[in-house]
């Protein structure tokens, strides 16, 4: 196996992990159904979002870039973090003594500003490059995906040690919703800076012919 396959076995890596990251939090129901889950997931999502941070400076450092890598690595990174917070917003982390209140405090609209701007973006960068527009990525959408990698396994190991009463309205309560809320806020104004880049880029962009 020759090197420069390893930034792409990597990122397939990356989707397996991301299919066992689920299958985990699949069999986990709080309060107490499979609580065991809860650190091995987040386990499994570290490792997984550190091979994200190693295959792109692999491919870079061995000039390996290949047109798989190109596509694959957004769309790997994107399974695992869209998946992780559909799965804090689930049934399975309801509050049972709050009505429908998530213990995560990722709510429903949250995760849906969230992939609404995944799919903008990502339908702006295709019409971009169809122009002919450099497409690189902004600081903002970096942050953005520092604070979602962070904040995920950060609200499920919170979760895992808080008791009832710390999620219901103490520490635990307030950690979770200010995690929550930063990267919902984050996510979306990092959207708004890629949106407003690109539309400067693209007045900037010489006319061409059809």
């Amino acid at each position: 196996m020759t090197r420069q396959r390893i930034p792409n076995l990597l990122t397939t890596l990356r989707l397996v992990l991301a299919g066992v990251f689920f299958a985990l939090l699949s069999v986990f129901d709080y309060p107490d159904t499979a609580r065991w889950a809860l650190p091995v997931a987040t386990g499994v999502f570290i490792v997984a979002a550190l091979t994200d941070a190693l295959d792109g400076w692999l491919a870079r450092r061995w000039d390996a870039v290949s047109v798989y890598g190109r596509i694959a690595d957004p769309a790997a990174d994107k399974v695992l973090v869209l998946g992780a917070f559909v799965f804090l917003a689930s049934s399975a982390f309801a509050d049972p003594a709050g009505g429908a209140r998530p213990i995560t405090g990722v709510w429903a609209w949250m995760v849906a500003l969230i992939i609404a701007r995944e799919i903008t973006i990502t339908t702006a960068r295709t019409v971009l490059e169809a122009r002919g527009v450099s497409t690189a990525a902004v600081w903002s959408g970096k942050w953005k995906m520092i604070l979602q990698s962070v904040g995920a396994p950060a609200i499920l190991l919170v979760v895992w040690l808080a008791d009832g009463e710390a999620l219901a309205g103490g520490w635990a309560r307030t950690t979770v919703s200010a995690i929550a809320w930063a990267v919902t806020v984050v996510t979306v104004l990092s959207g708004l800076h890629y949106i407003h880049a690109g539309a400067a880029a693209l007045r900037a962009a010489p006319e061409t012919s059809p």
